[in-house]
């Protein structure tokens, strides 16, 4: 099996999945009928179980197609970026570097948890030990003391919905209280970039959601503060705690905050300098 056509295969599976339909996939593949029949055949092939099932013309994952689709997804976005040498592993840990015609960029890059204990405001130690005594129990009384610096995202059939906003959390001194209350029911922003940066990006939520542990990132950007408002610079680090509700399903906490330094690789400290000194989490804690 040759690269190339495992890379074509991959990208008739991850397209027919969306549409559900040949005629749309073929279409937005300008490929052919007989040419997604037959990678999706393939596929089917070398995996030894049955990615769709044909009900009434249409097509439908079955659940090994289901299961397959993350990692496809992550692999073409992977493979894509890779190629352009915007991701590599920096000491073992995920680093992205994206940069767009327009000179808009998105640097993200995974860190060490013990940064945590560093955190100036030592928000994410205190999120740590509170996660911890509520043993990932989100609705625990031991949450109390970050909840209200805290984002809580629920993995719905329309990607990560935004369920709750905490009024003294960084995403709400970067909005205002006001647009970042708004977004409760919202899916994840999406940033101007292609499908297979968005896929990258879900690599880390998805990695908390499989472990029900924590992870720790740092991302530089730029961002409007406002609708149509001119990028600014922008520098967090985002910590992620895997947390279930009363029935179990799982809830996904998210606590972020301005970082001290830039610790992504190749990057001077010019960005968190030039960032507006107002968006800084007030944290009430010991």
């Amino acid at each position: 099996m040759n690269q190339p056509l495992l890379f074509e295969m991959l990208r008739s599976f991850t397209t027919l999945a969306k549409t559900l339909n040949l005629s749309h996939a073929v279409s937005e593949l300008n490929s052919t009928r007989q040419t997604v029949r037959r990678h999706i055949a393939l596929l089917e092939e070398m995996r030894g179980e049955t990615l769709f099932h044909v009900v009434n013309r249409r097509y439908e994952l079955t659940d090994e197609g289901q299961a397959a689709l993350p990692a496809a997804e992550s692999l073409l976005g992977h493979g894509r970026l890779w190629l352009r040498g915007q991701i590599k592993d920096v000491d073992g840990l995920m680093g992205m570097s994206y940069v767009d015609e327009t000179g808009w960029y998105y640097h993200q890059q995974q860190q060490p948890i013990s940064v945590a204990w560093s955190n100036p405001s030592g928000l994410f130690r205190s999120a740590i030990q509170c996660w911890a005594a509520a043993q990932g129990a989100l609705e625990d009384d031991a949450i109390l003391p970050v909840r209200p610096y805290a984002l809580v995202y629920r993995d719905t059939a329309a990607g990560w919905l935004c369920t709750e906003v905490g009024e003294r959390s960084f995403y709400s001194k970067w909005w205002g209280w006001g647009a970042a209350r708004s977004s409760v029911g919202r899916s994840l922003d999406q940033f101007p970039f292609g499908p297979e940066l968005a896929r990258v990006m879900d690599v880390p939520l998805r990695e908390v959601q499989t472990t029900c542990g924590m992870r720790l990132d740092q991302v530089v950007t730029r961002i409007p503060r406002s609708v149509g408002g001119i990028p600014e610079h922008l520098v967090f680090e985002r910590l992620l705690l895997g947390c279930h509700m009363p029935d179990g399903s799982f809830a996904l906490m998210v606590m972020v905050d301005r970082p001290d330094t830039i610790r992504v690789a190749g990057l001077d400290q010019s960005s968190l300098e030039e960032m507006s000194h107002d968006v800084v989490v007030d944290f009430k804690g010991d």
